[in-house]
Formats: structure tokens, sequence, C-alpha cells
């Protein structure tokens, strides 16, 4: 495929951090073989599309943006990976444009996999490869596969059982991240909670990371309120680890929580939350919650609404429900109609709205620490530890500079 020394590779990514990890692992690969990594709408040779099918919403956007990738340039290579294709392997393989599909299983093999059908040959100036342009936040991923199956989660369906990596492999990839430049490390999987090598649960992987590597902040993708223990938390003591605990929460009546399988109750989840404040000042509390949930009642949406508001989080990533095939959601009787979602999902939006915007006055006038990421239109954006986006302007470069700043307006 054209001049192998100037072949372009462009990555994209749909869905959750888990899949950002492995599309940065992909992006290492192909840096590390020579080929020349460019932003999706740079006109690459080849396209890959990590995918996502945790919702319709999800899979719509996955097919949009693989058809766009054709018209943007008929002559590349365009290939889907991932979820979505673990789901519906030949919906995605259907789609006109589209040349390659691979799933979850063989996701990370895809270099090979070109070069070995002959659709891309390796360049043969290895030293001259552009690095993959990731050089503030490195997601490492941890864990993958869940058990707990959640009648409306199609994740276990696609990512299968759990299964975690090993120690050593982990503290190896954070320290090269780190010896790269990163100054942030997110480790990520579908249910990071659940680690287990060998014993060695979650608290004793971020011991040992903050203990046997120089990362200057650790961050967590997504915890279970059942999974919050003293000995976890008492590791923020280090300030490392930042300031942001993101805990589903789904639905805020018990009810609903029996219906979707979750693990815990409200009640549950209100002691993990005070548990986390009282030990970590300045903490942000993020969550997800699904609205319309099969069976969910006008009185359960309000109960669920007004938990949300008690709980003050810092943000909150609101879910149409979505049935997805496969999950004994879907069969559920009692779907709630689409115009009751649509309002649903309108009044938690405008209350995660207004947590974001009472967080962050919370912080007016302090001086916190911001890594910078980028730069757009003479504009620098970056986060806290506690996951509040700054902007600031300047002529300086302050890409991945972890720098005081104080929060003014």
């Amino acid at each position: 495929m054209g001049n192998p020394e100037t072949t372009r590779i462009a990555l994209d990514t749909v869905g959750c951090k888990l899949n950002q990890a492995e599309t940065q692992s992909l992006a290492q690969q192909f840096a590390d073989a020579g080929y020349r990594l460019v932003p999706p709408d740079d006109g690459a040779d080849v396209y890959v599309l990590n995918t996502c099918t945790v919702t319709h919403v999800a899979d719509g956007k996955c097919r949009r943006l693989l058809k766009y990738a054709r018209r943007r340039n008929p002559g590349a290579l365009v290939v889907a990976i991932g979820c979505y294709v673990q789901r519906a392997r030949q919906e995605l393989a259907q789609i006109k444009g589209v040349d390659l599909v691979l799933d979850n299983n063989q996701k990370l093999d895809l270099l090979p996999r070109l070069e070995q059908s002959g659709r891309l040959s390796r360049p043969a100036d290895v030293a001259g490869s552009t690095r993959p342009d990731f050089r503030t936040r490195a997601f490492i991923k941890v864990q993958d596969g869940c058990n707990n199956f959640c009648t409306y989660c199609i994740v276990p369906l696609v990512r299968g059982r759990e299964k975690s990596r090993p120690l050593e492999q982990v503290l190896g990839e954070i320290s090269r991240r780190v010896a790269d430049g990163y100054k942030e490390v997110v480790l990520t999987g579908t249910e990071i909670g659940s680690y287990n090598d060998k014993g060695i649960g979650l608290t004793e992987l971020l011991r040992r990371i903050l203990e046997d590597t120089g990362v200057a902040r650790l961050r967590l993708s997504s915890l279970q309120p059942q999974e919050i223990t003293p000995e976890l938390i008492g590791l923020w003591q280090d300030g490392r680890l930042c300031r942001h605990f993101h805990l589903s929460l789904q639905s805020g009546n018990d009810a609903v929580l029996k219906r979707m399988n979750r693990r815990y109750t409200t009640a549950d989840y209100r002691r993990a939350v005070e548990l986390i404040r009282e030990a970590v000042p300045g903490v942000a509390v993020t969550t997800d919650v699904i609205v319309g949930f099969p069976g969910e009642t006008d009185d359960e949406f309000k109960e669920s609404y007004n938990f949300a508001r008690q709980m003050d989080f810092a943000r909150i990533h609101v879910f149409t429900y979505s049935p997805r095939p496969g999950t004994k959601a879907a069969a559920l009787p009692q779907q709630v109609d689409d115009k009751a979602k649509r309002e649903r999902s309108r009044r938690m939006l405008a209350l995660g709205r207004a947590c974001v915007r009472n967080f962050r006055k919370k912080f007016l006038g302090k001086t916190v620490m911001v890594l910078w990421e980028k730069e757009t239109c003479g504009v620098w954006s970056g986060l806290t530890d506690n996951y509040i986006r700054a902007h600031t302007t300047s002529e300086k470069d302050l890409t991945n500079q972890l720098l005081p700043v104080e929060l003014a307006e």
C-alpha cells in the first residue's frame, strides 16, 4: 500500500477508557514498527476504529465513523475492531467500504495480520518513525472481563470473564510510559476493583505502583461501591493518587438496583461515598446513572433523581437505557416508552450540569496542580487531579507540564 516509509495509520476510539488503553497499545505497536501515526482526519492510508457496543447510540456512532472514513479517503484501508465486532461481526462487515473486521480476541494482533496478508509492508527505516502522540496521560490496562452479569450490560458477553494482567507486567509497562515522558497513568479495565494476580488485589497493586515506579499522578478509571475499603482509601495519603473516584451508581432506587442485579443498595453506596469524602478532602466523586430501565416507574425515577442530588456528585454521566441483544433486561416486560425516557434523561442531565457547576465553584481562588494537555486556537486546556478542566492562555509551550494554577473564574 503506497510507499511503506510514508504509510499513515489513523487509530480512532469509541467508548470506555479500556478501549482507549488498547488503542494506545496498538499505537505503540505501529510506531515501534516504523509506521507514521496521524489524526483520523489527516488523510490516513489505514483507518482503524476500536468500536463500542454498550448502547445503541454507541453502535450508531461507530457505523457513522466507518462510513465517514471511507467517504473522506476512498483509497484507505478501513478496519473495524473491538466490542461491536464481537457482538455483530456480519453487521459491520456488510457496511460498504469496511475492509476488515477483528473481534476482541483478534484486535491486538492487527499489525501482524495486516503485514502477513500483504496489506502493509514494514518501513525499512524504523529509526525515523513517528512516536505516538500521547505524552500526558497513559491508559494502562490492568484487567479485562466481568463476572457480574448486570441484567442490562452486554460487556460480559463481548469481553468475557474476568482476567487480570500479571503485576510485574503492569509495573513494567508503567515504568516504560514514565520513561517516555507520561506524567499521569490511568488504570483501566472492565472491573478494575476485581484485580487479582495470584492473590494480589487492587490495594496491593496500587501500593506497588507507588513504591516501584516514578509515576507523577495515578488515576483509577472506575470502581464499584462495595470495593471501597478503609485499607484502599488509606493509600490516598500519597498525593500522587488523584482525588477522583468514578463510582458507578446506575440507579438511586433499591428496587431498580435489584432488577439490574447490582451488588449493593443505596445505603451501601452512601456509606462508600462518606468514607471517601472523610479520607480525601477535595475529592471528586463522579458517577453513571441509567434512566428508563425496564419497569422504572415515575416514583422510582424521582427517588433515583433525589438520591443523585443528595450525593452532590462532581459529574453525572447519564445513559438512556438501551436494550442490548442477549441481556436479561432486553426480555423484561414493562419497557419504558421513549417519551418518558427522553424526559427523565433531560432532567438528569440538567442535574448533572448543576453538579459540575457547584463542584467547580468550591475551588475558585484555590491553587491546584494542572497537567496541561493541548492548545487549541490559542487556549491551553488541562486537568486537575480531581478532574476539573482548566483553561488558560500562554505564549509558552505548556504541553505535558504539571504546574500550580490558581482557579480564577
